[in-house]
This record gives structure tokens, sequence and C-alpha cells, in this order.
């Protein structure tokens, strides 16, 4: 009887701590107080990514911008800067993507350490012009922040094999093209860098677009990490 009555008073505790302490870790949830763990780390030093133990350098490129003035990779050298591959027809991600783009333009798009390069996967369509248009439509002020269009073997070999960013054309998909939502970090010397994952490996790349499921490679995390990079 005795050991019923401590059952008895053990789960109305338990019950009590649950009415009373849920809504307080919810809210906390909410207000971001409880933070993953990739949070923790953010006083180190962001990594490299490296190839056999060698640091890499993003790609080579050299492609058209919305001006139709020529922008090298050689032009970044110097600025941090955020690298993405998008189309201007994209009905989905894409949209996502360069609204966040354009949260970084406004935060660091007057500093001369930092610069945007936006690449299109569709470049039979976005031709130098299109492009004026579409970063006029985002109302794009910066002068650091090139939409650049080329030749598209060049530039699905640069996502593919040089970035590691998928890109194909797929009329299976709405707009007719399909391609990872990553934000690439690149450093005033040309370095590829990012934040590290619990296990202490680089994450390479930030999610563009807003996912709660992978919110230690989002935007607000790539802000802070822009911040770090400039200030090195």
């Amino acid at each position: 009887m005795n050991n019923n009555i401590k059952y008895i008073g053990l789960f109305i505790i338990i019950i009590l701590f649950g009415v009373f302490s849920l809504p307080k870790i919810y809210e906390r949830v909410v207000n971001s107080d409880i933070t993953d763990s990739n949070r923790l780390n953010t006083n180190e030093r962001l990594a490299y990514l490296t190839i056999s133990d060698e640091k890499r350098k993003a790609p080579d490129f050299l492609l058209t911008n919305q001006d139709s003035i020529l922008i090298s990779n050689d032009d970044m050298i110097g600025k941090v800067y955020v690298l993405e591959f998008f189309f201007t027809r994209c009905p989905d991600i894409c949209i996502e993507m360069n609204q966040n783009m354009k949260l970084l333009d406004e935060e660091f798009g007057d500093s001369n350490d930092f610069g945007i390069i936006s690449i299109t996967i569709d470049p039979n369509n976005d031709t130098p012009s299109i492009l004026k248009k579409y970063s006029e439509a985002l109302d794009v002020k910066s002068q650091n922040w090139h939409f650049l269009t080329g030749e598209k073997d060049y530039i699905y070999d640069l996502a593919n094999i040089g970035f590691n960013i998928f890109a194909n054309q797929n009329s299976n998909f709405i707009g007719g093209f399909e391609h990872q939502g990553y934000f690439a970090l690149i450093d005033k010397d040309g370095y590829i860098r990012s934040r590290k994952d619990s296990f202490g490996n680089p994450i390479m790349y930030y999610l563009g677009i807003n996912d709660i499921n992978a919110i230690q490679q989002g935007i607000g995390m790539l802000n802070y990490d822009i911040k770090k990079l400039i200030d090195e």
C-alpha cells in the first residue's frame, strides 16, 4: 500500500513538472534559446575544405556579368564572397535563395571586403540583359553582386566538377532544371571555408533555403561566419 502511494505521488510530480515546464521549454525553442550543438563551435576558426590534406581553393572561373563585364575569381581576391548556382526562371528554391542572399547583401554590400557571385545554370535564356532585369527586380544596390552567365558546358562543369554542387537540365522538374540550394563561402585568399559539424568535419556548404532540419547550415550562421572571415 505504501509503495502504491509513493508511485502515485511520483506520477503526480512528473505530471506537474510537465505542465509547468513544457511551455517554458517550447518558448525557449521558439526564441532560439536552445541551440544546435554546432552553434557551440562559433568561436573556432572556420575550417578549410581540404583534399589529400591540401587546402582547396575555389575553382577558377571567367564569366560575363549583368553589365556585360567579364568577371573572374581573380577579381574576388581580397574579398569574402558567397557563390551560388541559380536561374532567373526558377519558380521555387531560387526565389528563397536570392531573398536570403539579398539579406546578406543588405548586411555587407557596402563593404569593399564582400561580394556575391550568382551563376545561372540557364545561360541560353539568362543573357546579361535578362540578368540585369533580374537584379533590378531584386532591387540590388550593391556593385559587388555579380550575376554571371556564359557557355553552358563550362558552367555545368564548374558546378558539378569544380564545386561539386549538383546542377542539371531536366524537363521533369518545374522550370526545366534541377540544382542544389547551396551557398559556398570563399575567403579573401580564394579558399573555400566553412564551420564544422558535430563530428569535427567541415560542413562544406551552407544551405541557401530556410530548413529547420538543417539550421546549422543556415543563413544566420553564414552571416556570422562572413563577419568572422572579414575580420581575419
